[in-house]
């Protein structure tokens, strides 16, 4: 059975009279060489493969052992030379409730982690979607002739798409640094809030200037967003529970898609009412709706697993046996989490030293490539279906289809991906899906049948979307808080920038089957597939080979004395080894 939860859990007494750093670090080297638990009952090897049917239907095959064994994973912390080395910094908001001498059931850790699913992974996802919902109406809204109505081309289209991703990106880093510095808890809401007022002040855009003021405002607002809920989750989750996770987090905006072309099939008939266009309604339902998950989303944030409580819920979500073995386990498995507080902005160093981190630029390369190939048909998919022929409401329902088959591939790639412990090479399904899709699109004839189109339009959207994989595989790459939070917004940036050439491949004069633009969009699907995946993958295990030769080659004595003395942080270290 587990053991019962330490009077004073975290550390022994004495870490909290400590009255400098360096008096917390001397004496959780001495306090740390008491600890002497018993170690044999804990877990060494890596934790099962997911299996979805397990943990969608709360299976009890889902626990792959004796429920009442022990869970514990063996950590750093279970060695008194080298605990010292890993502790947590006094700062550090959950120090209160660490206890490297704590041990607890599957039967517990699983009734936690579905507890953390149901009140801090369903409200995440529910915030994403409010994202999703604001980023996606303007193609709905293209489905109602916005463009005629504010006399506008394709081009200006395109730039408006160009401007909002160019703000996007330039906001990513400053809405990261923001974050860390007042807590994400307090600054996703705020941007929700912020960016739900300049939606609804589209109903009443009047040209290209007001469109090209809106999609830079709604741009910067939401740059962060994501890094900001991914750091936030990071807070509760292991590395081997966040990919999946971020699989359930880009599935949400799926469903969310699908419940906006619905939204948008009623509210679309509204053109005419008080003698205004469609998408104007559309724009002020979908801002309010945002407005409204941005107002709850401050109470439904608590910063921390062990600061649930609040004026509004007195007994918080957390029981203290739960927030021990919540805050102990995710130490456990990544003790670079206990580096910062979660209120602690970055220092120009720390920040510098992030960014200049070479080993994340392979990432950053295919957060800049991966997106291209599948995004201009993707955001052209509503004018396309409206040129060949389709009515305004068709289009909004014709979306859905390709939406609902990306929920399951997107599914079933990340569980591919976390059951063999790969990601350089699964994630290049996405592009081999795609690909013989684009050669048909490019082959198609001048004047294609209609259903033609749609089916191959919807087949290429339907891919198995590997953004979650990659992001997860960033944040694990990144090793520290510092730099987990300046990678997962550069990555993005990339990402952004991604969207921003995309945006100009599909031109006005290449229309209608925009043939030049899918010739250049086969080519760099190819690039990917023979070149950036399998470079990634060989790099990682190129710089791996290279740390584990140093890492092999020194004493027990070398090796302490290295983690005492070094001053190399997160991936920089020798005893960190890259996932690919």
């Amino acid at each position: 059975m587990a053991s019962s939860v330490q009077d004073s859990p975290g550390a022994p007494p004495s870490i909290f009279k400590a009255s400098s750093e360096s008096d917390t670090e001397e004496l959780a080297a001495q306090d740390t060489k008491s600890i002497r638990t018993e170690t044999d009952s804990l877990v060494d090897h890596e934790p099962p493969p997911l299996r979805w049917t397990s943990y969608l239907l709360n299976r009890k095959d889902s626990l792959p052992y004796d429920p009442d064994a022990i869970s514990t994973r063996r950590s750093v912390y279970d060695d008194p030379d080298l605990a010292s080395h890993y502790w947590p910094k006094k700062e550090y908001e959950n120090l209160h409730r660490f206890d490297p001498k704590a041990r607890w059931t599957y039967r517990e850790e699983q009734a936690l982690l579905r507890k953390i699913d149901w009140k801090v992974m369903l409200w995440a996802a529910f915030s994403f979607s409010a994202l999703n919902l604001d980023r996606s109406n303007l193609s709905q809204a293209n489905s109602d002739n916005i463009l005629g109505d504010l006399k506008l081309t394709t081009d200006d289209f395109n730039l408006g798409n160009t401007v909002f991703r160019l703000a996007f990106l330039c906001a990513e880093l400053p809405s990261q640094l923001v974050s860390k510095r007042v807590g994400p808890d307090r600054w996703i809401p705020t941007q929700m809030v912020l960016w739900s007022i300049v939606t609804m002040a589209q109903f009443w855009l009047s040209g290209r200037s007001s469109f090209l003021v809106c999609r830079a405002l709604l741009g910067f607002l939401q740059g962060g967003f994501i890094p900001d809920l991914i750091l936030y989750l990071s807070y509760f989750y292991t590395k081997h529970e966040l990919p999946f996770r971020l699989a359930l987090f880009w599935m949400s905006a799926n469903v969310c898609s699908i419940i906006a072309s619905f939204i948008a099939f009623g509210v679309l008939h509204m053109r005419g009412v008080l003698e205004r266009a469609g998408w104007r309604w559309l724009f002020l339902f979908e801002g309010l709706l945002t407005l409204v998950i941005g107002l709850a989303t401050y109470f439904r944030m608590p910063p921390s697993p062990t600061q649930t409580k609040a004026w509004f819920r007195p007994k918080g979500w957390f029981t203290e046996r739960e927030e021990v073995i919540a805050v102990s386990r995710i130490l456990r498995d990544d003790p670079t989490k206990g580096d910062m507080h979660n209120r602690e902005g970055l220092t120009p160093k720390r920040l510098w030293t992030a960014m200049c981190d070479y080993d994340l630029w392979p990432l950053y390369i295919i957060g800049l490539l991966f997106g291209i190939s599948s995004s201009p048909p993707a955001t052209y998919l509503t004018l396309s279906l409206r040129n060949i022929g389709f009515k305004t409401f068709q289009v909004n329902l014709l979306t859905i289809p390709s939406t609902v088959a990306g929920i399951f591939t997107m599914f079933a790639i990340t569980l591919v991906s976390e059951t063999v412990n790969e990601r350089s090479v699964v994630s290049m399904a996405q592009d081999f899906w795609t690909l013989p899709f684009l050669v048909a699109l490019y082959l198609l004839p001048e004047h294609p049948n209609q259903w033609v189109y749609f089916g191959l339009a919807s087949g290429l959207l339907s891919y198995p979307y590997t953004h979650p994989i990659q992001v997860g595989w960033c944040s694990r790459n990144s090793g520290a808080v510092a730099s987990r939070t300046v990678n997962a917004s550069l990555y993005n940036m990339f990402v952004q920038a991604s969207s921003i050439v995309s945006a100009q491949i599909y031109r006005q004069d290449d229309a209608p089957r925009y043939r030049r633009g899918n010739r250049t969009l086969i080519i760099i699907n190819c690039v990917n597939i023979l070149v950036v995946y399998p470079a990634t993958k060989v790099y990682y295990i190129w710089r791996n080979r290279q740390r584990a030769k140093i890492w092999d080659a020194m004493s027990k004595e070398e090796r302490d004395t290295y983690l005492k003395t070094t001053t190399d942080v997160g991936n920089r270290r020798l005893d960190f080894r890259f996932a690919h």
